[in-house]
């Protein structure tokens, strides 16, 4: 066991609490990408929402740990909080209480621009131009953790592409093809329901599965200005794209598209369910390669699934090549906690990151790192990593990220209702109006 201090440490709720305001107080200079001063090594800490087995944090470890063997007294602590609704209540609880840690994790929301207008996240752009960095990313990884101003201040550590997954033989089995519009799905769902198969596979407990959903009519018939539009009051859920959206999902619902019981199934429950062949679709990104493009599936299923991008159809406002495709939650930095050693780790770190990251077969949010494809990964490994390079410029940005808190949590709410035929939509489209007008000005006002 080593005599010095560990490079990262995964801290216990209680403990991160308490040390999670090193880079708490007031805001500092957001644009000071450059503070003064001796780099003095110390503690830091990250507050974060991501698998703890999984390729970003297994990677930062590793670069942390490498730092503090020649930067002895730094420790990078981590303080990890999985589930997305706890972690959000956590994050918003400790920025209130002006106690966020030196890096924090959070998406391009309407209360992440609301703390950047308070100077309390450092300039992203900046910093990755000045470390010389920036030109190294992706657009559309630098794009999605944007505010809608263009302004930057979250740094991509991910870059993921979502797909709607299927089962080919289960298709057949039906006499279905893979479908070239989103209308066509009602169909196809009361199809495969007639030959005994579960349509599609979700996650309902988590609520943003289901969410995506709610994006596609609007972003493949209006484009993304919509949802913007519509998150600041300048458009409603009772305009046109809105309203297909509405009566699109409640036709998925009462055309049996997902399971039964579907808002209490979670995430390795949809998974699952796809992956032992029983059910025929599964809308997911490129994170769950490792388990979607691999030889160790169920035989029942190996060889047999594929993926396509959602579908655009004739008329779309979007190309086929413009869907869903992110970097995940971003990384900022509190401008309050930046020093020279926080600058120092982050250039280190985000230097060796890309090729690291990239080793461990993700897509690297950077364009100079290759991936490496893992032992015993079938051709859809790849093939679906080749998308990466074949991408347009619209993002169908996931409506979690875009709308404020409270309208949000709402729209979770009522789309369950709407898809299990508890409410129609009319009375979805009404009440998520009403919300919005009351809510879309505390942030956008």
């Amino acid at each position: 066991m080593r005599n010095s201090i560990k490079a990262l440490t995964v801290a216990a709720a209680g403990l991160a609490l308490a040390t999670a305001g090193c880079g708490g107080g007031s805001a500092g200079n957001p644009t000071n990408v450059n503070p003064t001063g001796a780099i003095k090594p110390h503690p830091i800490s990250w507050l974060l929402s991501r698998p703890a087995n999984g390729s970003v944090i297994t990677t930062m470890k590793k670069l942390a740990d490498e730092y503090a063997a020649s930067h002895p007294g730094f420790s990078l602590n981590l303080i990890t909080t999985p589930d997305r609704p706890s972690y959000i209540q956590k994050y918003e609880t400790l920025a209130a209480a002006n106690k966020l840690p030196e890096l924090f994790d959070t998406d391009a929301t309407p209360f992440a621009q609301k703390l950047a207008k308070q100077g309390k996240l450092l300039d992203a752009d900046k910093l990755l131009k000045d470390i010389g960095l920036y030109d190294s990313f992706r657009p559309n990884a630098l794009n999605y953790q944007r505010f809608d101003d263009g302004s930057l201040y979250m740094v991509p550590l991910q870059f993921e592409l979502e797909f709607l997954w299927y089962n080919k033989a289960l298709f057949d089995k039906a006499g279905v093809s893979a479908p070239t519009s989103l209308d066509d799905l009602p169909a196809m769902c009361t199809k495969l329901r007639a030959a005994g198969v579960t349509p599609i596979a979700l996650n309902g407990q988590d609520q943003w599965p289901l969410e995506r959903y709610v994006s596609y009519q609007p972003f493949r018939v209006a484009g993304p200005d919509y949802v913007k539009k519509l998150k600041a009051g300048g458009a409603k859920f009772s305009d046109a794209p809105g309203t297909k959206a509405a009566q699109w999902l409640a036709a998925l619902g009462s055309s049996k598209c997902f399971p039964e019981g579907f808002a209490s199934q979670g995430y390795a429950d949809a998974q699952n369910l796809f992956t032992s062949g029983k059910a025929a679709m599964y809308n997911i990104g490129t994170w769950e390669l490792g388990s979607l493009a691999t030889d160790k599936l169920d035989p029942a299923v190996k060889g047999k699934i594929d993926f396509m991008r959602i579908p655009a159809g004739n008329g779309s406002a979007t190309a086929e090549n413009e869907y869903v495709a992110t970097s995940g939650i971003g990384m900022a930095v509190s401008s309050k906690g930046f020093d020279p050693l926080v600058k120092d780790f982050l250039k280190f770190a985000l230097t060796k990151y890309p090729a690291a990251y990239a080793a461990s077969g993700a897509l690297s949010p950077t364009k100079d790192a290759t991936t490496t494809v893992p032992a015993g990964a079938t051709p859809l490994y790849k093939k679906a990593l080749d998308e990466a390079s074949d991408l347009g410029s619209a993002i169908c940005f996931p409506w979690d990220t875009q709308l404020d808190p409270t309208t949000n949590t709402r729209l979770q709410q009522e789309q369950t209702l709407l898809v299990q035929g508890d409410i129609t939509p009319d009375a979805f489209i009404k009440t998520m109006d009403d919300t919005l007008t009351k809510n879309a000005p505390k942030f956008f006002g």
